[in-house]
């Protein structure tokens, strides 16, 4: 079977689907699975080592997707399973030239539209309505598994197989803390909607030095130096701005890492995905669709109180995460380090 894996972005979505993957070779060991996704992700989906071939999308221009699509022609996909369930993806899917293009219920899909260019989908309306009347919400991840029911395979495991690898950034951390235990922190995010305030960070590494014992590494990404250095100011001294790093950096650091104390972004869904504990800061996303799904890791969330659910800025008179305070996250954080600690690896 040839399978090709829709999903182009964002990062913590294209971690959420890698179980997906993983699940498809366990199924289907001799099977070819490539993925299509947008160039700038493409790093992580190279350490997926299930995975046979990444086709990325270089730009976002009718060129680029073009260009896409030949590739994809280059092998008679069976198959091609759209994770995103946008007009865009279902059309790249559709484009493919896969026999079979599947798709979400129209009760999980992000856009409608996309629809009509699926020859099939899962039994998402099923799934949606059970979930509703048990009060639940469906984790992403669960979803992405669903969607695996065209192909016959019906799990509920979740497995991250991510490849190890060599580390600068890690070996500069780990020289710079004299090999000491560490804790991660991660103040940025692209919506500034899921960015809690950095001298509030700051201080919760200072808690995480005088209290745990823990030294913390503060990561940032392009355009996000100052707000790292903010936290760091804010810490009197228990921080330390992180090397640049690349995604196989993050990776191998999140592997070394005590603890990891985030929002709802990629690094976060990252270190959850290599079994770092994590408490994980929530405000305009609903944490039981896309937040750490391992039982040991603990939530701080404003979801309930946001009046702005799934917009990129605050639109209301008071910000949901202005009321997220230090010490709910400090307790969280007791509470996640007094548990099982570290989750096996994937």
């Amino acid at each position: 079977m040839n399978i090709l894996i829709v999903r182009l972005g964002a990062l913590g979505d294209i971690v959420h689907a890698i179980p997906a993957a993983a699940a498809l070779r366990a199924a289907y060991p001799a099977a070819r699975i490539d993925w299509l996704v947008e160039a700038k992700h493409r790093p992580i989906l190279d350490l997926v080592t299930v995975i046979d071939r990444v086709i990325p999308i270089e730009a976002r221009t009718l060129g680029g997707w073009i260009e896409a699509v030949r590739r994809t022609h280059q092998v008679p996909y069976d198959v091609a399973l759209d994770f995103q369930g946008l007009m865009k993806s279902a059309v790249l899917a559709r484009a493919s030239g896969a026999t079979r293009v599947a798709g979400f219920s129209i009760w999980h899909l992000r856009e409608k539209s996309a629809r009509p260019f699926y020859s099939e989908t899962d039994a998402g309306k099923n799934v949606h309505v059970d979930a509703a009347a048990n009060g639940e919400t469906l984790h992403v991840i669960a979803k992405n598994l669903g969607l695996l029911s065209v192909v016959g395979i019906e799990t509920t495991t979740i497995e991250f197989p991510i490849a190890r690898v060599a580390s600068k950034a890690l070996d500069q951390v780990l020289g710079m803390l004299g090999g000491k235990p560490f804790a991660l922190i991660n103040p940025g995010a692209a919506w500034p909607n899921k960015r809690w305030p950095s001298e509030r960070f700051g201080e919760v590494a200072a808690f995480l030095r005088d209290v745990r014992g823990l030294r913390s590494v503060v990561l940032w990404g392009p355009g996000e130096e100052s707000v790292a250095q903010s936290v760091a100011d804010a810490a009197s001294g228990a921080a330390h701005i992180a090397p640049a790093t690349a995604i196989a950096d993050l990776v191998e650091l999140s592997r070394a890492a005590d603890l990891i104390v985030s929002g709802d972004t990629g690094p976060l869904h990252i270190a959850a995905a290599v079994g770092t504990p994590a408490v994980a800061l929530y405000g305009p996303t609903d944490p039981h669709r896309n937040g750490p799904w391992a039982d040991g890791d603990v939530t701080v969330s404003k979801y309930d109180v946001c009046g702005c659910h799934y917009e990129r800025r605050c639109r209301c008179e008071r910000w949901c995460l202005e009321g997220m305070t230090v010490t709910e996250v400090t307790a969280a954080v007791q509470q996640r380090l007094a548990g099982a600690g570290r989750r096996p690896p994937s």
